[in-house]
Parts: structure tokens; C-alpha cells; sequence
């Protein structure tokens, strides 16, 4: 018969078998083609055990986001509009076009900071025909500020900010990201020649 200890130490076995470095790169890796299920949900845990690491589990998730989001981005490249119309709507497909010619790696820098679903800009980016070398560095940058800041705060503040995190932090990136658009085009606007 099983007690409440040996519940436990079977429920933190399982738990420490989802929540390794291996899977959080997987999940990066996979959620920026197609997985519905964030990084982060493996991320945060992994930084609460072991806040000494933030930054490497930081790096692997935003090396292993990185990587998936170029396959997503040949998947646009060479599936083509047709593939990205079928995939979500053309009513959707009418607006990510919209903001790929607008915006361009814009687009990807807010998807890769913001809750807005990066694999839909990874593949946008392909479609759209962004400049991959471009591409890539946005998303390093951008994934990498995401992953980075999330560990930070996991690591300095610990379980308490977790809750935090769940609430705000989505919220707390868009906010950002509009700030540097609106910056981004007064910037634009009120610009003189030299």
C-alpha cells in the first residue's frame, strides 16, 4: 500500500523527468513550429530549482525556440502563402501580410517578446520572405530578452514572483513592445534629413 511519502517521491520523480533541460529545449525547440505549450511552463520551474542556472536554462530555451522557428520559417519559405492561408484563415492571413509588409522583422521581434504565437511569425517570415540572417538575430534577441527576463526574476525573487509572472508578465510584454512601436514611429515621423 502506498503511503503519502511514497506519493510524493513518485509524483517529484515524474515531475523532475518533465522538468529537465532536455525537455526544456524540446518544448522550445517544437512550441516554435507548432506545440501549443510555452517554454516557459518548464523554464520557470527549472530556474526555481535551480536559480544558479537562470541564465543557461534561458540560453537553451532561447537557443532551442531559435532553432525551431527556422524550421517554421523554410516551412513558410517553401510551403508557400498557401500553406500559411490554409493554416489559420484568410481573414488572419490578410493581416499577418499586412503587418509583414509593414512592420517586417518588427513582426518577429513582438512575436518573440510577446504572448502573440511566434510560430505563426516564424512561418509569416518565411512566407513573407523576411531576410533569414535578419530573422534569426531578431529572434535571438527577442526570444532571448523573454527567456532572460523570466529567469531573472524566478532566480532573484524566487517562488513569490511566480504568481506574479502567471498574472502580469504577458501583459508586462506587450506593454513594452508598444512602447518601442510607438517610439519606433515618432521616431520615423519627426525624423530630419541631416
Amino acid at each position: 500500500m502506498d503511503g503519502p511519502v511514497s506519493i510524493y517521491r513518485g509524483l517529484t520523480e515524474s515531475l523532475l523527468l518533465a522538468v529537465n533541460p532536455a525537455s526544456l529545449f524540446v518544448v522550445a525547440f517544437i512550441e516554435a513550429i507548432f506545440f501549443p505549450v510555452p517554454p516557459d511552463t518548464i523554464l520557470l520551474p527549472l530556474v526555481l530549482f535551480q536559480p544558479r542556472l537562470a541564465l543557461f536554462y534561458a540560453g537553451l530555451a532561447t537557443s532551442g525556440s531559435v532553432l525551431g522557428a527556422m524550421i517554421g520559417y523554410a516551412l513558410g519559405s517553401f510551403g508557400g502563402k498557401s500553406f500559411l492561408r490554409r493554416w489559420v484563415g484568410e481573414e488572419t492571413y490578410g493581416r499577418l501580410q499586412e503587418l509583414f509588409s509593414r512592420y517586417q522583422v518588427w513582426a518577429v521581434a513582438i512575436a518573440g517578446f510577446t504572448p502573440i504565437p511566434y510560430k505563426v511569425a516564424a512561418i509569416g517570415a518565411g512566407c513573407f520572405q523576411l531576410d533569414f540572417r535578419l530573422f534569426v538575430l531578431v529572434s535571438i534577441i527577442s526570444r532571448g530578452a523573454r527567456f532572460a527576463l523570466e529567469a531573472a526574476f524566478v532566480a532573484l525573487f524566487g517562488e513569490p514572483v511566480l504568481q506574479f509572472i502567471q498574472s502580469y508578465f504577458e501583459l508586462i510584454t506587450v506593454l513594452v513592445a508598444a512602447v518601442f512601436l510607438v517610439a519606433y514611429g515618432l521616431h520615423r515621423r519627426w525624423r530630419k534629413p541631416w
